[in-house]
């Protein structure tokens, strides 16, 4: 009989025999370093002492640049450029319109002019007789003259030299053609008996088995030469560059880059930094100058000058310009009444010396008197019409004796 528990015991038996499963290990997060946390702050604190000076004097450099720009290039520039546009685009532009335009336009009319005349003067002269000449006789004589010169020629040049080519020429040189290639077959002959031959022996029997020796002995040799330049240079020098350039240059890389790295950043920190110091240094100037030099003025505008300008105005400014207004009537109107006297004298006076016309002289416009309002009078009543005051005034609501 088995024992109580065998299976359970033999299966955690089995467990612990069981080869234990290695864990794989956990991956590696990459993250910031001691050295990037070493370099950090000493290099953001430097860099933040050594931008701030630098980026107040830009904020400033900027500022006054901006404020000359507004307030002095760009106004010089618009009068310069109103100056050059009156005094010398403007001058300019009348000059090319009235004057040289029509100048110019004069000009070549009488240059076109003259060319035509004178085209014409030359081809009366110097291009119509010559056409004439070559068309009429020179043509005519040459043609004649040609074809004289072929046919002379042809039968005392060109038939002879036929004839002599065909009869002389040809059986000649078929002969000494035939005696060149008799002689090329000796001569092929006696160079394959005599050079070819010998020659291919003397490579087949004697210089390839003392190449291939040579050849075999320098590959020995520069086998040798190799195995022992590898084993003695090559097989150190890697060694040396594996195990330890190609590490201390990966340090030192990667102390350079974060160095770098930290330097850029904290460049671009102090620079913000900066930017952030310098605007809180521009307000606090710019709030002590306002209330060092613009508040006591305007206290002084709002507190004192307008309180005493409204008094000004209103107890002296007020009634002297009312009183020069009324003296400006009362001049008017004895200007205007003196201007009627006078007409008045000097149409009786006419009337006296050239008698009375019958019509009535109309007033200057300016001598009329302003007509003065008259109060209105009620109209007279009539059959059909009754006066203003006849009429009843309406009643406001029922009586007492309308509310039943």
């Amino acid at each position: 009989m088995e024992p109580t528990g065998g299976p359970s015991l033999s299966k955690e038996h089995e467990r612990d025999r069981a080869p234990v499963r290695e864990r794989a290990p956990a991956p590696y997060e990459p993250g910031e370093g001691c050295l990037t946390r070493l370099v950090r702050v000493p290099v953001r604190v430097v860099v933040l002492v050594l931008v701030v000076p630098v980026r107040l004097v830009w904020d400033l450099v900027v500022a006054g640049a901006r404020g000359l720009e507004r307030g002095v290039l760009r106004p010089v520039g618009r009068g310069l450029a109103w100056l050059g546009r009156v005094l010398v685009v403007a001058p300019l532009t009348w000059v090319y319109r009235w004057i040289l335009t029509p100048v110019g336009h004069g000009i070549a009319w009488t240059v076109r002019a003259f060319g035509v005349a004178l085209g014409w003067v030359g081809k009366a002269f110097f291009y119509w007789p010559w056409v004439g000449l070559w068309r009429y006789v020179l043509v005519p004589v040459g043609t004649a003259v040609g074809v004289a010169v072929a046919w002379l020629g042809h039968h005392l040049v060109v038939v002879p030299a036929l004839w002599f080519y065909r009869r002389v020429l040809t059986p000649v040189g078929h002969a000494v053609l035939w005696v060149f290639r008799r002689l090329g077959a000796g001569f092929a002959w006696l160079g394959l008996h005599l050079v070819v031959l010998p020659a291919r022996w003397c490579y087949r029997r004697v210089l390839t088995p003392v190449g291939h020796g040579i050849a075999w002995v320098v590959r020995g040799i520069g086998a040798a030469v190799a195995a022992l330049v590898r084993w003695t240079v090559v097989v150190p020098a890697v060694a040396v560059w594996r195990y330890v350039l190609a590490p201390v240059g990966r340090a030192v890389g990667t102390a350079v880059t974060v160095v770098a790295r930290e330097t850029g950043a904290a460049f671009g920190h102090a620079w913000r930094v900066a930017g952030y110091v310098s605007r809180a240094v521009g307000r606090f100037l710019a709030t002590l100058l306002r209330w060092v030099f613009v508040e006591p003025f305007r206290w002084v505008y709002r507190a004192v000058l307008t309180p005493v300008g409204h008094a000004v105005r209103d107890v002296l400014w007020r009634p002297v310009r009312n009183a020069a207004r009324a003296a400006g009537r009362s001049v008017r109107r004895a200007l205007g009444a003196a201007r009627e006297s006078v007409r008045r004298t000097r149409a009786e006076i006419r009337r006296a010396v050239f008698g009375g016309s019958g019509v009535p002289e109309r007033p200057e416009p300016g001598a009329v008197p302003e007509p003065r309002r008259e109060q209105s009078v009620p109209v007279a009543r009539t059959l059909g019409k009754t006066s203003g005051r006849d009429v009843s005034p309406p009643t406001r609501g029922p009586g007492l004796g309308d509310a039943g």
